[in-house]
C-alpha cells in the first residue's frame, strides 16, 4: 500500500502543479470586459460624441491588463471590435491611448498581429 500511495502523491502534485501553471497564462480579461471599460468610448470614435469620460475606461483598461496573457487579450479584442465597427473613425481609435495618456505596446488596428505584444 505504501509503494503506492507515494507515486499517487507524486502525480497529484505534479497535476496541481501543471494546473497552477495554466491558470497564471490565462487572460483575466475578456472581450465583455473590455467593451464594459472602452464603452463610453464610442461616441467619441464615431464621431457622434465628445472625448468625455473615456479615458476613464481607457486608463482602468490599461491598469487591469497586468499579464501578458491579458494585453494579448485586451489586443485580439480591440482588433476585432475595430474591424467589426463600420462607423468607427481608424485614427481616432488608434489615438485614444495618446489621447489618454496612456502608452500601450501596440497600434488600435484590425491589422495588429496581437501575438507579439508582452
Amino acid at each position: 500500500m505504501a509503494g503506492i500511495i507515494k507515486p499517487m502523491c507524486i502525480v497529484l502534485i505534479a497535476a496541481i502543479f501543471a494546473v497552477a501553471v495554466a491558470l497564471r497564462g490565462e487572460a483575466a480579461i475578456d472581450c465583455d470586459t473590455v467593451v464594459s471599460y472602452l464603452k463610453s468610448c464610442l461616441p467619441y470614435v464615431t464621431n457622434q460624441g465628445p472625448l468625455g469620460s473615456c479615458c476613464d475606461g481607457v486608463k482602468g483598461l490599461y491598469s487591469a491588463a497586468q499579464t501578458t496573457a491579458d494585453r494579448q487579450s485586451v489586443c485580439n479584442c480591440l482588433e476585432s471590435l475595430a474591424g467589426s465597427y463600420k462607423d468607427v473613425d481608424q485614427n481616432k481609435a488608434a489615438g485614444l491611448p495618446e489621447q489618454c495618456g496612456v502608452n500601450i505596446p501596440y497600434k488600435i488596428s484590425p491589422s495588429t498581429n496581437c501575438s507579439t505584444v508582452h
